[in-house]
């Protein structure tokens, strides 16, 4: 067999490498073509500017290794293995194919989490082999992150690291046809902070050309107000003794954005409830030209009701931050207290207490987990699907509980999305042996409704309308998220 394919695509000639699928009964062998940039390397005079399309190359691009990426430097202990490579081409996509002679095959493109200032497109978790093997094309795209992509400016392009996801789709657009791909039979997915860039996507009218489904996985919305964005850059120019303007920016090394950022973004005590209430300081913004208003009052105004979306959340997405140590102290915190530290108001408190008597038997701490779960999560997972009306609409939760952490906490559900339990550092998420019935089960899925916008289950009805729970065994379950109501 060839190692090596080539393909031509709209700005040059690409080489990428063949490699084998794993599990099931589909395409044997999946073609990988790594690092292909869409759009010039964001520095020196583009450094804050919207990204420009890649100009054409000649001869063969190798496209055989992933290219670089925005986050920088050693990310730390993760959930999900997301490395960083070094270099200045960030703005590149991955391409995974089973056949790219084919033609007419669903595409899926998967936006990276990490609050929008970290995370990385190389994940091995990220890799395509295996929805290639069951006939899916997949993209996987890489953004500018943190201030580079999404600090305010003050003569600089808002939501830059948006427009660099509008320019890649652009790409799919006009090139995944010759890696066998169908440009009108797209779906966006995305977890964490790619879950919230896949729903702030849906809800831009200026997107709507460019996907035709959207899978969003524990979705962060991003929605900063426009004050706020732009009190965040003054003061980290400030912070920086420049002007928050481009020139004055620019005289500033990427690392010492970088740090400076890093200080104005460290969440102290104080910071919580900010986060819960107002979300992250870096992120899309609602800047009145490419998100003109928070995504839900653009959902709820019918942007995107004609594209079918799943979304979902693990049942305890941060619960682990309050274990060991935090979960010692939280056993002297009164209920009251703690409930009040979350924003949780006095006149819900025994309504949601009943909703959620299974976890609070569990303790302080896992009740802590699980409302800052709700607040952060688990309560957009309702409200958009009754904000989209009649728009088609399918719920899930992932329920089964962790081998590491005895729950199902944030990121759990990436790897049986892909199918990769083969992958590496998976024993410190899921722990020993999780079980690939269950990743049949969230796979399966996922494909089918990239295939055919069904997921194979009851679509929303309000709160009757069933809700897929992915657990052993997988079920549906009507009005399964009635324990968020009181906070709704």
């Amino acid at each position: 067999m060839t190692e090596y394919i080539e393909v031509q695509t709209a700005a040059g000639r690409v080489r990428g490498r063949w490699r084998p699928t794993t599990g099931g009964t589909g395409a044997p062998r999946s073609a990988a073509f790594l690092g292909i940039p869409f759009a010039e390397e964001p520095i020196g005079d583009l450094r804050f500017q919207a990204p420009v399309p890649k100009a054409p190359w000649g001869g063969v691009l190798d496209a055989l290794e992933f290219a670089a990426t925005a986050q920088r430097g050693d990310p730390g202990v993760t959930l999900i293995p997301e490395p960083s490579v070094e270099g200045d081409s960030t703005l590149n996509v991955n391409v995974f194919t089973p056949d790219p002679t084919a033609a007419g095959l669903p595409v899926l493109v998967w936006i990276h989490g990490g609050g929008y200032f970290a995370g990385s497109p190389a994940s091995p978790w990220y890799d395509g082999r295996n929805f290639n093997r069951d006939g899916v094309v997949t993209v996987s795209i890489s953004y500018r992150l943190g201030f580079d992509g999404f600090g305010w400016i003050e003569d600089a392009p808002s939501n830059r690291g948006v427009r660099d996801w509008l320019l890649a789709l652009e790409w799919v657009q006009q090139n995944i046809a010759a890696f066998g791909g169908d440009p009108e039979r797209v779906t966006i997915a995305g977890q964490s902070a790619g879950g919230g860039a896949v729903l702030t996507l849906l809800g831009m009218q200026k997107a709507q050309h460019l996907f035709h489904g959207v899978y969003a996985i524990s979705g962060a919305l991003g929605d900063v107000a426009a004050p706020r964005a732009e009190a965040f850059g003054r003061a980290l120019a400030a912070s920086g003794g420049v002007p928050p303007t481009v020139a004055g920016l620019s005289t500033l090394s990427e690392d010492r954005v970088l740090a400076l950022q890093k200080k104005a973004t460290q969440l102290g005590p104080s910071s919580l409830t900010t986060m819960i209430e107002e979300g992250l300081p870096l992120g899309p913004a609602i800047d009145g030209d490419l998100v003109p208003r928070p995504t839900r009052e653009s959902l709820r105004a019918g942007t995107g009701a004609d594209k079918p979306l799943v979304i979902g959340a693990t049942d305890d997405e941060f619960t682990m931050a309050f274990a060991g140590k935090a979960a010692k102290a939280l056993r002297w915190v009164p209920q009251a207290v703690l409930l009040n530290r979350f924003g949780v108001p006095k006149s819900i408190r025994a309504d949601y207490l009943a909703a959620n008597a299974d976890v609070v038997r569990l303790g302080k701490a896992r009740l802590a987990g699980r409302v800052l779960t709700d607040r952060m999560f688990r309560t957009s997972v309702p409200r958009i699907a009754a904000e989209r009306g009649d728009a088609p609409t399918w719920l899930y939760r992932f329920s089964w509980p962790s081998g590491h952490f005895g729950f199902a906490e944030h990121c759990l559900d990436v790897p049986f999305f892909f199918d990769c339990l083969d992958g590496p550092s998976m024993e410190a998420l899921a722990g020993p042996n999780p079980p690939q019935e269950l990743a049949d089960d969230v796979h399966g899925a996922a494909v089918a409704f990239i295939a055919t916008g069904d997921p194979g289950w009851t679509r929303h009805d309000g709160d009757a309308g069933a809700v897929r729970v992915y657990d052993r065994p997988t079920r549906d379950v009507a009005d399964a998220y009635a324990s968020v109501r009181a906070l709704l």
